[in-house]
């Protein structure tokens, strides 16, 4: 038979959307795009960080049916766990799972398979997860859930509380992980920085895992970023001169209506503190444009803060009204013609920056860890700082870290 997974949103979602494949291909299932046809078993993982996500997951389910309207299809994730009933009543939705139950996704596909009467899904505490297929990296899920209740983010009631993997299991999945040959390994979750007893057991634990030889931290609270952290991280360990943290405005005003825990001191000097131990690190930051209340003013404060600590990389968000949030209710709604424009000023101050930092490299020797074929004749990877490479193909360089000039 023949399984497909469609996964939308984070990386945290496609770590899970690997776990639950493997459960159906270990057990004789193939598993095949969810645009095929001739699909017997469809899972959609669905996002609802944006109002565009929870369309974007109907489609999807739209196009499946259509494509294989004889198929079963499994929905969970975010969008299922806060709209279950908007799913279900979709044509060709057999099967509709909250976050806290994709453990059960296999077992129950097949009873439904055989016709059996459906038993109740079973609640997990958590779900432990990493990808599988790459040949070079995985994502290991470490974390799940979130307290924090910012006051724009409906993630905390799709994924409840934060709860944590033991280590001794993530230890066990990173070396099966290094057992298929996979170089690098990017740490994820919702809020992994809030793992229970302190992130840096984690580090210290997977570190000394053999065969993986880079380790990523997919992205982490300043607040939680400690210095003992970073000084750990500094002293020569296989984790790479690479962070993603958030910081979705540069005003403390906006900050403060947002409920995030901390301000633009505390963050710029998360920065400095980095790059005192770290040198040259490569910074991915996220930021929201648009929030409720973000005056013209502020915003041009988060284009200054910006420019100040001088990031390698901006992720950015409009800012997506969500039901049930304290955001929602908010006065001072911002236009969207209004957060248009502020995201397109954001873009081209990322491709500033950005540039200029991948120029700083330019004629330097760098690791490169290629990952496959791209753009036909090409490869493409990564460095440990980030910066993307493309080269004529080499197969046999393929999974490998090679050094090359940039």
């Amino acid at each position: 038979m023949r399984i497909a997974i469609a996964t939308l949103g984070c990386k945290l979602n496609f770590a899970e959307s690997s776990s639950i494949a493997q459960q159906f291909v270990r057990n004789g299932f193939t598993e095949v795009s969810p645009y095929s046809k001739g699909v017997d078993v469809c899972v959609v993982n669905t996002c609802t960080v944006t109002e565009h996500s929870d369309k974007k997951c109907r489609n999807i389910i739209r196009r499946i049916h259509k494509l294989n309207p004889g198929a079963l299809i499994a929905v969970t994730g975010c969008y299922a766990t806060l709209k279950k009933a908007e799913i279900e009543a979709l044509d060709g939705v057999s099967l509709v799972l909250e976050q806290d139950k994709k453990g059960s996704i296999y077992p129950l596909c097949m009873e439904m398979l055989e016709g059996s009467p459906c038993s109740d899904a079973i609640a997990e505490h958590i779900f432990p997860a990493c990808s599988y297929g790459e040949r070079t990296r995985s994502f290991l899920k470490v974390q799940d859930g979130c307290n924090y209740f910012c006051t724009y983010c409906a993630i905390p009631y799709a994924r409840g509380r934060s709860r944590s993997v033991p280590v001794e299991t993530l230890v066990s999945q990173a070396q099966e992980i290094a057992g298929k040959g996979v170089k690098e390994i990017v740490l994820t979750g919702v809020n992994i920085g809030d793992y229970d007893g302190g992130l840096l057991k984690v580090l210290k634990a997977l570190d000394g895992v053999s065969g993986i030889e880079r380790y990523r931290i997919s992205s982490i609270e300043p607040n939680l970023l400690t210095e003992e952290m970073i000084d750990w991280i500094a002293s020569g360990t296989k984790f790479q001169p690479h962070f993603h943290i958030p910081l979705q405005s540069g005003c403390d005003k906006t900050l403060e209506r947002m409920h995030r825990r901390y301000d633009t001191d505390l963050f710029a000097s998360r920065i400095d503190y980095i790059r005192s131990r770290m040198g040259d690190v490569f910074f991915g930051i996220d930021v929201i444009a648009g929030f409720p209340g973000e005056t013209d003013s502020e915003f041009s404060s988060t284009l200054s803060f910006i420019r100040k600590i001088s990031p390698a990389f901006l992720h950015i968000f409009p800012y997506s009204r969500r039901k049930g949030t304290l955001a929602d209710k908010m006065e001072g709604q911002v236009p969207e013609s209004v957060k248009t424009q502020r995201v397109k000023a954001l873009e081209q101050l990322s491709d500033e920056l950005h540039q200029q930092y991948c120029s700083r490299y330019v004629g330097s020797v760098q690791k490169v860890l290629f990952e496959g074929r791209v753009k036909g004749s090409l490869m493409g990877g990564y460095t440990g700082n980030y910066i993307r490479v493309e080269r004529p193909y080499d197969a046999s360089s393929i999974g490998k870290i090679v050094e090359v000039v940039i």
